[in-house]
């Protein structure tokens, strides 16, 4: 179909997923903008979708919470452009980038350690900026 939106290689939301509709845009533009519909509001239901396994729903849901409704759907609005056709494909492409960061997967922390000639170079600079310190500071001793 037209409007598949191809999320990974292997995840593509079909177009009968995807509810589009157009309003009219707000802000300056003078009569254009009182007359023509370019604003694209793109649905997608999360919950509902059959391109998604339980355990990339939960994924979704988890990372994307802020941004999805109470029903499970995730909602863009694009009115930038005066161009329907340009927010139609700002939308879907912000809304294919909203769902791969909520299907990308955080990188485990591996645990690293500080080289030794890293601390023994970090000591051997205190030292000398203490000696420099020392040689500064008067010390008057009468014997």
């Amino acid at each position: 179909m037209k409007n598949n939106l191809l999320i990974k290689d292997d995840i593509v939301i079909p177009g009968y997923e995807l509810e589009i509709t157009t309003s009219r845009s707000s802000g300056a533009g003078g009569q254009h903008v009182n007359k023509t519909d370019t604003r694209v509001t793109v649905r997608w239901n999360v919950r509902d979708t059959t391109v998604l396994n339980d355990s990339q729903k939960e994924q979704i849901n988890n990372k994307l919470q802020a941004k999805l409704t109470n029903d499970g759907y995730l909602i863009v609005h694009d009115g930038s452009s005066r161009s329907q056709l340009q927010n139609k494909h700002s939308a879907l492409d912000r809304l294919a980038a909203q769902v791969r960061r909520g299907l990308a997967c955080q990188k485990k922390r591996m645990k690293t350690r500080i080289p030794k000639s890293a601390k023994e170079s970090r000591l051997r600079s205190k030292a000398h900026r203490s000696n420099l310190k020392k040689m500064r500071s008067k010390n008057i001793q009468d014997d």
